[in-house]
């Protein structure tokens, strides 16, 4: 005779809370759009047959095995050596918002002006003959447009087609490699660790997914540059880059709802935890939330190193429990030249904007946006922030091998929906003056965790 067995509610409460934990973990705010590595099958037919050697690279592409070309030994001095677990931790942000006068910093913009922020440089074959050897002779003039204006754009260098060549760039350039801001939550992963180079947002189960504007930044840690490459653009469509300077976001905000958002502090919300199976604990309910609540920020949390509090029902739903970044002022001023910037990731964070774009984000890694009270930003105000942002964003179509590099402070970034396999990276640069602090070692973390989220 055969007996069915209903588990009990309570044992399967914790079976979900053992896969919400995971979940959460593997999923916090932009760290839910990494991109984990994955072995893949078939090899890119974009490589150019004309070089000598070529590299493979795991991506996360479901249906795709990334081979790198890699350019000829020529002027190259040999390979370069590994610095795999030699990066510094990403430094810590450096806030200055204090006793700013919105309404006086708007008017000497308009007043003074913004210089455009994008520098473009084409590699002609002369640039490109040179190698290593143009950048080093252009580096002061790219540094000084990159810390006054912002961006600059490396179109058509053969050099930096592939990772260990994209290192070659920023070295010349003498950009200081360090880890990704939240490197220590094992979400980050490497496309080529020897070179510090991080994979971008290539994952098929993300490609319907709109990356709004952002600040590679959280409430802790900011890296002061970034370099975007660009190895294989969508192979059928979309998934450009897009940038936009903070300044002129800053410039053209509405006056008052500016001095609002200022004033009242904004806090970011980084994952859900739905608990709803504790309803049916009757008295024990609540102590069960309250331990729950415990286990989580002392063991997933920290690992995010993002001064998260763990807050039940922020946004109306009793038994979510949410990842909540402390409050942090919308606006900073420029670590060094002092300028007032929309330094704020409410454009990709918020749910009221991602709920009006494509998403394919699952509810545990969904964000959102309150006020430093836990209110909501009014539904105007975000309109406002999203018609703004829109308004100053610059696309970047990248073809192999075109490099962005960012001033993080000032400038944000994101990216669109896209179709077809696609490979992009990105390395993370210190300012070089900062503590230089050395992060925790997450390679098993990593590991796993990627392995789960695919």
């Amino acid at each position: 005779q055969t007996y069915k067995i209903a588990p009990h509610p309570l044992i399967m409460g914790f079976l979900k809370v053992a896969g919400i934990f995971a979940l959460a973990w593997a999923s916090s705010a932009d760290a839910f759009l990494a991109s984990p590595k994955l072995a893949l099958g078939r090899a890119s037919p974009a490589v150019s047959s004309s070089l000598r050697s070529a590299q493979t690279y795991k991506t996360s592409s479901s249906s795709l095995q990334m081979t790198i070309a890699m350019p000829p030994p020529t002027n190259m001095g040999g390979p370069l050596p590994s610095i795999e677990g030699m990066l510094p931790d990403c430094p810590a942000t450096k806030w200055d918002a204090e006793n700013l006068d919105i309404a006086a910093e708007q008017a000497k913009y308009r007043k003074e002006g913004i210089a455009e922020c994008i520098m473009e440089v084409v590699a002609d074959d002369a640039a490109n003959a040179k190698g290593v050897q143009y950048f080093e002779e252009n580096r002061e003039k790219f540094r000084a447009h990159l810390d006054a204006n912002g961006a600059v754009v490396l179109r058509n260098f053969d050099l930096s087609k592939n990772p260990e060549g994209f290192r070659r760039v920023c070295e010349a350039l003498d950009l200081k490699q360090c880890l990704d801001p939240i490197h220590s939550s094992g979400l980050r992963s490497f496309l080529s660790a020897k070179d510090g180079v991080y994979e971008e947002v290539n994952k098929q189960s993300l490609a319907k997914h709109y990356i709004g504007l952002h600040n590679e930044a959280t409430f802790c840690k900011t890296a002061a540059y970034g370099a975007f490459v660009c190895f294989s653009p969508a192979s059928k469509s979309g998934g450009e880059f897009f940038i936009a300077d903070g300044a002129k976001i800053f410039r053209d905000m509405d006056t008052e709802i500016l001095k609002e958002i200022y004033d009242k502090k904004v806090r970011i919300s980084v994952s859900n935890l739905d608990l709803d199976f504790l309803n049916g604990l009757g008295p024990l309910k609540e102590p069960m939330a309250q331990f729950l609540k415990g286990v989580v920020a002392s063991t997933v949390a920290p690992k995010f190193e993002m001064d998260l509090d763990m807050i039940f029902g922020a946004d109306g739903k009793e038994m979510r429990l949410q990842a909540i970044e402390h409050p942090q002022s919308p606006v900073n001023r420029h670590p060094v030249n002092g300028m007032p910037l929309w330094f704020c990731n409410v454009h990709n964070h918020a749910r009221y904007l991602r709920d009006r774009r494509p998403c394919s984000v699952p509810e545990v890694g969904m964000t959102d946006v309150y006020y430093g009270d836990l209110s909501y930003l009014p539904a105007k105000h975000l309109e406002h922030i999203n018609e703004v942002s829109n308004k100053h964003i610059e696309t970047i179509a990248m073809k192999e091998g075109d490099v962005l590099l960012i001033d993080n402070y000032r400038v944000l970034h994101g990216r669109d929906v896209f179709e077809g396999d696609r490979l992009h990276a990105v390395s993370w640069f210190r300012k070089g003056d900062e503590e230089d602090t050395s992060a925790k070692d997450v390679g098993a973390l990593n590991s796993v965790i990627n392995k789960f989220i695919n």
